[in-house]
């Protein structure tokens, strides 16, 4: 379907299309993709993990190439994304060994590893800092890196999951091990009901907002309980791949940062009272995307009436891509579907004249 009838056909479209430089251009400054992914690094964070595709530099070219739009780069992200060739597989990412850059938990005051704060703009004044329009970018840069040479950087240690102690416990619900491979929603379309692997890929790559919502509903009382984090953590996990030539051995390719959730919640026991854990993990540092993603997990195993216990709701509704695209469409051409609806209409007068 194209724009058949817009005056000058394909030369408009041409046009149209240039016209988009023109916006894109609006001064002679230009915007290097260093700077979208140093200084905008929370929005490339978003759309790499939309897209479902860990690459900096490309989420920030995306961005660049259509003016900030995150519906836009997530697509144009993906489209790329599909012509790439699969390789390897690397080997099971533990979390619990990443180099934490920050951890806290909402449930507990002391865990074992301790809390650490990180950078968040939870504790910030939400006061605009005017100062920053006439900063000295390369200033700050040397400031900031000095700054960090001359902090005592302790040696950081792997932090085990709050969750594994209450596991001692039996205080908390433990899925049994599960080796088989999870269900790629890349290669496989979604059949309801689908297992647990799928609904967290389809949550992880959902938009940010749509998962935000649902999860916003299920704490105002459209769902189970409200749940306690019971630990944040963001850091760099390793990936590696199995070694061709022997199996027990692996190659490590290198790291990337991740945001990982567990969220605490009453489970439903009819013996005894124990917990549930709804789990959120994202590229980057998305931490209010992985919460609702942990809240929205345990919605979906709890499952009820609720839009945010409704697994095909939840999973078919919250692409982006999809959810942007049949919006698009309804920019296109639909002259003969609604010229129906305006002769119904019209008859229907006639007939309620007479």
């Amino acid at each position: 379907m194209a724009y058949v009838a817009v005056s000058g056909g394909k030369e408009a479209i041409e046009a149209s299309m240039k016209l988009l430089d023109y916006y894109r251009s609006g001064t002679a400054k230009d915007l290097a993709l260093e700077a979208i992914e140093n200084k905008l690094s929370l929005l490339v964070d978003r759309v790499m993990s939309e897209a479902g595709l860990y690459s900096k530099v490309y989420a920030a070219l995306a961005l660049k190439q259509c003016e900030g739009s995150v519906e836009e780069a997530v697509f144009l992200l993906r489209a790329y994304r599909s012509t790439l060739t699969r390789n390897y597989y690397t080997t099971i990412v533990n979390t619990a060994g990443m180099r934490v850059v920050r951890r806290i938990s909402s449930a507990f005051k002391d865990i074992i590893g301790g809390q650490l704060l990180g950078a968040t703009y939870d504790y910030t004044h939400r006061l605009m800092n005017f100062d920053i329009s006439g900063e000295d970018p390369a200033a700050l840069y040397t400031e900031m890196q000095a700054h960090l040479s001359n902090e005592n950087q302790a040696e950081i240690t792997p932090c085990p999951r709050v969750s594994d102690e209450l596991k001692k416990e039996g205080l908390i619900d433990i899925y049994p091990e599960n080796n088989d491979a999870p269900y790629d929603i890349t290669e496989n379309l979604l059949e309801f009901p689908t297992v647990r692997s799928a609904r967290l890929q389809t949550l992880s790559r959902a938009d940010t907002g749509f998962v935000s919502g649902l999860a916003y509903s299920a704490l105002r009382g459209f769902g189970t309980v409200h749940p306690t984090v019971g630990e944040l953590r963001t850091g760099y996990a390793e990936l590696c791949v199995p070694y061709l030539l022997d199996d027990t051995e692996s190659i490590y390719l290198g790291e990337i940062l991740l945001t990982e959730v567990e969220c605490f919640a009453e489970a439903n026991d009819k013996d005894r009272l124990k917990l549930a854990v709804g789990y959120g993990a994202v590229f980057g540092r998305n931490e209010n995307k992985a919460i609702a993603m942990a809240i929205v997990d345990r919605e979906l195993e709890h499952r009820g009436p609720f839009p945010a216990q409704n697994e095909e709701f939840v999973l078919m509704h919250g692409d982006s891509l999809e959810m942007n695209g049949f919006l698009s469409h309804l920019k296109l051409p639909h002259y003969v579907t609604f010229q129906s609806k305006l002769d119904a209409v019209r008859k229907t007068r006639l007939q309620a004249d007479e």
